[in-house]
């Protein structure tokens, strides 16, 4: 028996990485009876005589797993940001933040179009992209988005994980994948001309094995719209309140009216960005004004 990574799903089925080899596998028929199915990303266990007749016999257990692309086990999510066309939004950003703190995805934060900006705009946004550094955050901000030095640090942050792309359409995802991976224009357009064939196209999915980064086929991460969590919640998924809550005076502030709010101290004190502040006072409201959901 072996263990690997299911690399790409595909009727039925599942190319498994493996020590550096690919097998082709078929979900063993107790997989289905007991509503097991298998995703791209799943740690597995298998076994194959050869590598092209194998069995998936287990799929381990998941870290988290995601709708839009159907991946599993996500490390890092390289958040596209662009800084024009589209504007940049501070909102966007922090709702996209939220969404993989939830996941626990840890986000890598690219800033695309810098090049676009002038010198004062430059330097205004470097205030933004420095603050999200305090908070912890992987930045790349640079006046040339594909500087080689840039892309070469980026490949080193996603040597051994599972990655997925995220950003606004437009934002410059398949540009900067494309600087990555150049071989990978090929690939996209391949699957875009088999989206275009009808609706009952079978889709593959899969990671690309692009010198040892394992990373989604497509860039489409888009499940942050909706705040399905409780008010509570929210604070922990901003990394810089949780931090700073443990000096508040009420255990389980919501660091909105309560006195002795040590986030609010730190926003009057400017040693967190306000923008921040007020996407999380908008989430608060959003998830507040939200009927209950009584299908989950």
């Amino acid at each position: 028996m072996k263990e690997g990574i299911v690399q790409q799903s595909l009727a039925g089925f599942y190319d498994v990485l493996s020590d550096g080899k690919l097998y082709r596998t078929r979900g063993r028929g107790n997989l289905r009876k007991r509503g097991i199915k298998p995703m791209v990303g799943d740690h597995v266990e298998f076994d194959a005589p050869n590598d092209r007749e194998g069995y998936l016999l287990e799929v381990l257990a998941r870290k988290n797993s995601l709708v839009r692309p159907p991946i599993a086990n996500v490390d890092l999510a390289l958040v596209v940001t662009a800084v024009r066309e589209p504007i940049f939004s501070t909102n966007l950003l922090d709702r996209q933040l939220v969404a993989l703190e939830v996941q626990n995805i840890t986000p890598i934060i690219y800033f695309s179009k810098t090049d676009l900006l002038s010198e004062q705009e430059f330097e205004k946004l470097q205030v933004a992209a420095d603050g999200y550094r305090q908070i912890g955050y992987q930045v790349f901000y640079q006046r040339d988005p594909f500087a080689d030095e840039q892309l070469k640090q980026l490949q080193a942050e996603l040597v051994g994980n599972i990655s997925v792309v995220m950003g606004q359409t437009g934002a410059g995802k398949s540009t900067l994948l494309n600087h990555i991976a150049p071989q990978l224009e090929l690939e996209t357009g391949e699957i875009s001309q088999a989206l275009q064939r009808g609706k009952h196209t079978t889709r593959k999915v899969s990671l690309l094995n692009i010198d040892g980064c394992l990373i989604a086929d497509t860039p489409g991460f888009s499940s942050y719209e909706a705040f399905e969590m409780d008010a509570t919640e929210l604070p922990r998924y901003f990394p810089e309140f949780l931090e700073l809550s443990v000096n508040c005076r009420f255990r389980g502030c919501l660091h909105l009216k309560e006195p002795g709010c040590a986030v609010k101290a730190a926003l009057e004190n400017g040693t967190i960005l306000a923008s921040r502040y007020k996407s999380y006072e908008q989430f608060n409201e959003l998830i507040v004004q939200q009927k209950p959901n009584y299908k989950k």
